[in-house]
This record gives C-alpha cells, structure tokens and sequence, in this order.
C-alpha cells in the first residue's frame, strides 16, 4: 500500500463568510434594529454563509483530485495528460485526464477538437483510424506509435486545454448540471461525476442515466421533496450494481470507501478535511 496521499487546500474561500462594512444613507435601515441609520453611520452587514458547489474552483479542484485517485491513484491530476494505456475492459485504449478511450467516441471527439485547434498537430494522422475502432476494442491503426505520440501530445497546452474543455462538455457540465436540478449539493454533484465519468452519460442501465432511474425507483430526489442522504445512498446502489456488472470495475472501493465514507460522515457539501481510500490506498485532503 501507498503512504497517504495529502495536498492541502485553502481556506474555504467558496464559503462567503464574510462581514460587510458599509456607509448607509440616512434612510436606510440597520440591520437587526429596524430603525434608520444616521447620515455617515457605519453599520456591519452579515452576508449568509453559502454552501459552494462543484462549480467552485476549490470545489472542483477537489473533485478532479477525487477523479484521480482512483482513475490513476494519485491526487496529481494535471500529471495524468499524457497518460495512455489499455485496461482490458473492452474498450481500447484509454487515455487522459478523464480516460477517454479509443472505443466509445469521446477520444474521436478529443482529437477532432485538438485538430481543429492544432491543424497538423501529432494525432492528426491517427484520425481515419480512430473513427474505424470506435465502438470496438480494436488497435488497428494505432499501434505502435499512439501511445508516444499521445504522450507527445500532452506537452502542447493547446491538447491539454482541449482534454479540460471535453471533459467539461461531456462529464463535467452535464453531471453537475443534472445533479443542481435535482437538488443535490456539492457530494452529490461529484457522486453524478464520477458516475459520468465511469459509466458515460448513456441511458442504458449501466450508463448514468440508467443508474440515476434506478436510484429514483428507490428512493426521491431532494427537488422532489426526499431526503438527500437517503437518495445518494440509493444512487451508490445502483451504481455499485452497474460497477460489478464489468470484471475491470468490480473493485467498488471508488464508492465503499470514499464516496460512501463521506456521506455516512454528513459532508454534503464536500468540505475538507476529506479522507479515503480507494484500491486500499489512502488519501487526504486537508482543509
């Protein structure tokens, strides 16, 4: 096993727990008394503490460490562009900061926007390729220089931004998205994430939307007057039930032991100090 992995986070700069001193007009009224406040008075207004949500950028950074951890075990995200393998769970090569994979179309569309950016950039040339074994497992025109010349890729921030915007349009967006409609904060928003990223944002049974009707066969969400705690854990059901239907994700520690840990611990709102374990490897994230 791995010594634990730390990173520290600021403080919640997310949460506006703040007062405000302002210079209030003769006529306005102070707050708590109800009565005017005199010309040139100073007066403190209380700003109500608000959760943040995954669109925060302390909050997503802690989701992408969360992503990582078990897509790479490592809480380094930034480091996993150039990452590249097959893990023989059908669907070729899988790649990336978010394992796009050769096999189910959103690599295709990775290197297609790259293309577009970069004209003639190193994959440019694997594109006839890529769109022949999408929806397969197949090599065929990848092999034997994919893997280095992805890697070679990474070093091009215009790729690396290309792999944050794509993963923002099919997994990130939609995931929190779906997840604010249905009245979730920011563990619940990352628990939709992880399962888009998994699982893909499909509405077969073990895609996401496959996964999310059957949590709300089992329990309402928080939008349609339920308890938050008990739809999340009927989620993580399901989503467990559609990991061990794939030998390469049976592992279900990515929910046992760290999604399911934080939510047995109430940290609705995803707040460090966060400690889990995935693959029987633990991590910390300290507030």
């Amino acid at each position: 096993m791995k010594d634990p992995l730390t990173r520290r986070t600021p403080g919640r700069a997310a949460l506006l727990l703040v007062a405000v001193a302002a210079v209030l007009p003769a006529n306005a009224a102070v707050a708590g008394t109800g009565g005017p406040a005199a010309a040139g008075e100073t007066v403190k207004v209380a700003v109500e503490a608000v959760p943040a949500d995954l669109t925060y950028p302390e909050k997503k950074e802690i989701a992408m460490e969360l992503v990582s951890s078990a897509e790479n075990s490592s809480l380094d995200w930034k480091a996993q562009y150039k990452y590249i393998e097959d893990i023989d769970d059908g669907r070729g090569y899988t790649a990336g900061i978010i394992g796009f994979c050769s096999g189910t179309g959103d690599m295709l569309d990775l290197v297609e926007l790259y293309i577009a950016r970069r004209p003639g950039n190193v994959l440019a040339k694997y594109l006839p390729a890529l769109r022949k074994v999408n929806g397969t497992d197949s090599h065929r025109g990848l092999d034997p220089h994919f893997p280095k010349d992805w890697r070679a890729a990474a070093a091009d921030p215009v790729f690396r931004q290309a792999q944050n915007d794509e993963r923002d349009r099919v997994y990130f967006d939609p995931a929190v998205a779906q997840a604010r409609a249905d009245g979730l904060r920011a563990l619940g928003q990352f628990v939709y994430y992880d399962a888009m990223v998994m699982h893909g944002p499909g509405s077969d049974p073990v895609s996401f939307g496959g996964i999310r009707k059957a949590a709300m066969k089992k329990a309402r969400t928080p939008a349609q007057g339920g308890d938050e705690v008990a739809y999340l854990n009927a989620f993580l059901d399901a989503r467990k039930a559609a990991m061990k239907t794939e030998e390469a994700h049976s592992d279900t520690s990515r929910v046992d032991t760290a999604q399911r840990v934080f939510l047995k611990n109430g940290d609705l709102d995803l707040d460090p100090p966060l400690r889990w374990k995935v693959y029987g490897d633990s991590y910390q994230i300290l507030g």
